[in-house]
This record gives C-alpha cells, sequence and structure tokens, in this order.
C-alpha cells in the first residue's frame, strides 16, 4: 500500500459470499460515492454460479461508480463436509479469504479511509487492525436482528437445552421477544458448526468502530433504543449504531421495461396483481408449489409468479432437485390444465424477473416473499402489502416483524418452514390483504412507511444525516492518517 495522497478519501469494502449478501455493499458503495464525496473499491467473493449474481456484479459496473475486485476463490473442501449448512461455509471462506484480502489492500495505490465488512466478514476486522484504519460493520437487515446477534453470547450462557424446546420466549433486554419456532437459522441446533459461528460473530461485531444497518430511525426506535442505552443492550454494543437505509436497488429507466411482462402489467387494473417470488436460494416442495398454484387460482386475483423447480423434500420421502421441472415440462410442476385455466389472469416466469421493477409497477398490489431483508425493504419502498412466508435464516423474525409490530404484511398460521401451507390458506391470506376490509388498513400502512423511508434518504433526513456522521468520522481518520505518513 502506497502512500500517495489523494484528492478525496477511498473506503474500501468486503461482500461476503451470495447474491444476498453482494446486494446490499453494492448499494452501500454506490451510495457513498454519489452522496458522500468517496471513491470505493469493492472486494467480492464469488462464485459465479449464477446467472443473477453475475448480472449484478456487471450492473454495479455500469456506470462504474464503485471499482470491483475479485478475490481469487479458496477451497474449503478440507475444512468442512460438502453438507454443511450454508451460513457454515460462508463464514469458513470469509475466514480463509483474509490472506487474499491482506494482499489486496497491500496492493492498492492509496491508503483506505475504512473497511466496512458485512455480518459474515467480522473476522476481517483483524486486517483493518493491521493497516491501522477504521472498520465498520454494515448489517444489511434490522435491529431486532442485530439485537438477537449481539446478546447470543449471553443466552449461550443462559439458555438450558435447545431454543426450539423452549418454553417461554427468549427475552431480549429493552426489545421484543422471540419466539422460540422464530429463532435464526443457525439457532436450530446448537451442536452444529453454524450456531458456534454466530455465538462469535455476536462477539465479535461490537468490537467495531460502528455498526450500520439497513432501516431507517423511526421503523424500530424502541429496538435502537435499547442498543444504545447503557443500561441495556448497549452494555454489550459501545459503538455508535447508524440507520442507513433503506439502501435498495435502484428501477430501471422506464424505456428500458419492455418485453412481454410489462405488456401484460400495463394492460392490469391499478394494485390487482400479486407478484410471487422466494427470493435467490428460495425453493418449495413439489406439493407446496401445487398448494401454492391452486390458492393462486381459488383467490382469483391476477398474479405473477417467479417459479424455481422444487428442491425439497415431499411427503412421500422422495428428493426434487432443481431441474426436474424442466425435464418433465413446467406443467409437471402444477396441478393438470393449470397453466391453461390461468392464461388471461397470470403469468409463470422461471427462475428470474426484475423484482425492483415489477413491485414498482401501479398494477402490483401485493407481494408473497420469503421476507428476505432486501426483498422486504423493496416492497416497503414501493408501498407494496406482503404475505410472510418465511423459508430460511433469519426470515422468520422479519416475517413477525413485518406482522406482529408493523402490520404491513400477513402469514401463515403454520409457523414451521417446513410445514405445508394449504390452498385454503393461501387463497385466505391473498385475500385479506387485496379485497378483504383488513386490505385497506395493511395497504395504508406500508404507503405510509413508503413515503417515511423516502424522507429519511433526502439530504436532512435521518438516514441521510446518519451517513453523513460515518463519511465524516471516515474522512477525519483518512486526514489524520495521511499526516502521520507525511
Amino acid at each position: 500500500m502506497e502512500n500517495t495522497t489523494d484528492s478525496k478519501p477511498h473506503l474500501v469494502l468486503l461482500a461476503s459470499l451470495g447474491i444476498g449478501h453482494l446486494i446490499p455493499i453494492l448499494e452501500l458503495g454506490k451510495r457513498l460515492f454519489t452522496h458522500h464525496n468517496f471513491d470505493i473499491t469493492i472486494f467480492v467473493v464469488v462464485t459465479h454460479s449464477s446467472a443473477a449474481e453475475s448480472q449484478v456484479l456487471q450492473s454495479a459496473m455500469t456506470p462504474k461508480l464503485c471499482e470491483i475486485v475479485e478475490l481469487p476463490p479458496v477451497n474449503i473442501s478440507r475444512l468442512v463436509s460438502p453438507d454443511a449448512a450454508v451460513a457454515t461455509q460462508i463464514c469458513v471462506t470469509m475466514r480463509e479469504i483474509k490472506p487474499a484480502l491482506r494482499s489486496a489492500i497491500s496492493a492498492l495505490s492509496f491508503r483506505p479511509a475504512a473497511l466496512i465488512v458485512d455480518l459474515f466478514g467480522s473476522q476481517a476486522m483483524m486486517v483493518a487492525d493491521e493497516f491501522e484504519m477504521p472498520k465498520y460493520v454494515y448489517i444489511p437487515s434490522n435491529a431486532w436482528f442485530l439485537a438477537l446477534t449481539i446478546y447470543m453470547p449471553i443466552l449461550d450462557e443462559v439458555v438450558q437445552g435447545e431454543y426450539l424446546d423452549q418454553k417461554e420466549p427468549l427475552k431480549i433486554p429493552g426489545c421484543k421477544a422471540v419466539q422460540p419456532e422464530d429463532v435464526v437459522d443457525p439457532m436450530l441446533d446448537r451442536t452444529d458448526q453454524q450456531y458456534l459461528e454466530y455465538v462469535r460473530m455476536g462477539m465479535e461485531i461490537p468490537k467495531c468502530d460502528g455498526i450500520l444497518l439497513n432501516i431507517w430511525e423511526d421503523l424500530e426506535p424502541k429496538t435502537l433504543e435499547a442498543l444504545r442505552d447503557e443500561e441495556l443492550l448497549g452494555q454489550l454494543c459501545k459503538v455508535p449504531v447508524y440507520p442507513v437505509g433503506p439502501l435498495t436497488r435502484p428501477l430501471k429507466p422506464l424505456d428500458s421495461r419492455s418485453g412481454e411482462l410489462f405488456l401484460w402489467l400495463d394492460k392490469q387494473p391499478s394494485e390487482s396483481v400479486i407478484y410471487v417470488s422466494f427470493g435467490s436460494g428460495g425453493t418449495l416442495s413439489l406439493e407446496q408449489m401445487v398448494e401454492l398454484a391452486w390458492g393462486l387460482e381459488l383467490s382469483q386475483q391476477r398474479f405473477i409468479w417467479v417459479v424455481r423447480s422444487p428442491s425439497r423434500k415431499t411427503g412421500d420421502g422422495s428428493f426434487f432437485t432443481a431441474g426436474s421441472c424442466e425435464a418433465n415440462s413446467m406443467a409437471s410442476c402444477f396441478p393438470e390444465g393449470f397453466l391453461d385455466r390461468i392464461q388471461e389472469v397470470g403469468l409463470v416466469i422461471q427462475d428470474w424477473a426484475p423484482q425492483v421493477d415489477i413491485l414498482n409497477h401501479p398494477s402490483v398490489g401485493g407481494f408473497i416473499s420469503h421476507c428476505g431483508w432486501n426483498s422486504t425493504l423493496e416492497s416497503i419502498t414501493n408501498g407494496v402489502p406482503m404475505i410472510a412466508w418465511p423459508l430460511y435464516s433469519e426470515q422468520r423474525m422479519n416475517a413477525a416483524l413485518l406482522t406482529e409490530e408493523l402490520g404491513v404484511a400477513v402469514r401463515p398460521n403454520i409457523l414451521a418452514s417446513d410445514a405445508m401451507v394449504a390452498r385454503e390458506e393461501i387463497e385466505m391470506m391473498i385475500r385479506k390483504i387485496t379485497v378483504d376490509k383488513e386490505a385497506t388498513n395493511i395497504r395504508n400502512r406500508v404507503k405510509k412507511l413508503k413515503y417515511r423511508a423516502a424522507e429519511t434518504l433526502r439530504k436532512g433526513g435521518s438516514s441521510y444525516n446518519a451517513l453523513s456522521l460515518v463519511a465524516k468520522e471516515c474522512e477525519l481518520s483518512w486526514k489524520s492518517m495521511e499526516v502521520k505518513a507525511s
């Protein structure tokens, strides 16, 4: 790393493995470049295993707002078994990537003002210490999830047995308690390596110089207050917490929204279409896909369904792997005659769709979502009510927040992510957010959040000001480092 003096400070960001972690870091980098006058280099750990990931990277490079540097892949096959949990594989990968990150920072022609890592990159903070630069953690999720994460080392000591078996909710000082059935995936089995990794993260994250959250100040005021109160979670989290969101993917220009999909949407009545997508990693069993198809049809509402082949265990104990629908034609994934019957009222799209642009379309009035936080914010910022259908990770907590605290979603009565949601309940939930009496209240609440979210990102808004504080601290640190170097 050369001691060259640059005209403005330069930040380096590290994105963890997976498109769901890549998108928030890219959007944070773009925001720091366009609104806070930083040059940005983003180190990414990519697999090029999905077209969506490659597309996201490509769009980030044009226009060139950030420098994207791919770190060389690491082989973790000797460290984890192939069937290890995804969280475990990501943690081990990010641990093994440290030497490559160290070399990449050393090779830079400038002195970075700070390093920003995400949740899974917390171990890379020691690399920032080696270069004597500030380090921040960006949690691209909500404050309740952060509260649980930093409180994990305490829960690990005081809770006996498995969390799922607890009879009472898990209490977090100053925050909404977590129901045992809503705990994050690493807490489902205390003997699994991903649990140990999660407890470690809870200990490491507060050692940074500041935590950024992808929410805004008045979305979760009670939880933010607890994180800052020294008599509550502030005992564990002694660093500033900056709500800087909602940072979401941008819309494409209107003139680029062409093709059958948008022509069809343009013909539909306002707020009449249900958008169905379970994210980049979400799949349903074949049986559940059939029930969902029936539920959509019974609801008599228009819909767009982004379909992936079933890859989970079905009721008879067999497994379907990705690609099984294509092998037997897509029709084999649905009830007999379904695709013919829904030609006038629905579109079925395979694998990927331009989600942000769909949610922004005035014809869309509901979103059946897995409740990943990226998708959640994209729905809220477009004023679209949700049917919360969590599948993995922290999504059950997100679903609880959306339904119980914010009132912008409904949720299946069956809470277990591997349980079957029947067609009758699916029909009822769709009608709840579209035509029933409660639909107007839900829609009004989500639209109120939409306007507040937009206000907070404008100059003078709370999220704009919070990121300005981070930017100012980084700039002061950079100037101090430059003076020492000279």
